[in-house]
């Protein structure tokens, strides 16, 4: 029996796929981690990345060989869709209702509007 080892990028431990052969398909792959990880196709896809050379695996035919370690992450399963909105918030002019009030109570603590 041959075997892959993997880990989700926010665990610490690896854990094992067993399997026939020299090599495991990246759709089998997915496929068994999926299953031992109850995760549902039509919810998320994984990102497989090799643990040694970081090469990311993107072909589903792709070959993956015994003994390997990889380093799942989950994606939506539609992909990340970029946004084209972009909010910009400007602070550069201070707030000036605060500050004047503060300086009135600041003022009149020290000089008292009615004298004795």
């Amino acid at each position: 029996m041959s075997c892959v080892h993997y880990k989700f990028s926010s665990k610490l431990n690896y854990d094992t796929v067993t399997f026939n052969g020299l090599h495991i398909s990246l759709c089998d792959l997915k496929r068994q981690i999926m299953s031992r990880e109850k995760l549902k196709a039509t919810h998320c896809d994984l990102q497989i990345t090799n643990a040694q050379t970081k090469e990311e695996y993107t072909d589903d035919n792709a070959l993956i060989p015994r003994n390997s370690s990889v380093i799942v992450r989950r994606i939506p399963a539609g992909g990340v869709k970029a946004t084209s909105k972009t909010y910009v918030i400007s602070r550069s002019e201070p707030v000036r209702a605060t500050s004047k009030a503060v300086r009135k109570n600041t003022i009149s603590a020290f000089f008292p509007t009615r004298c004795p």
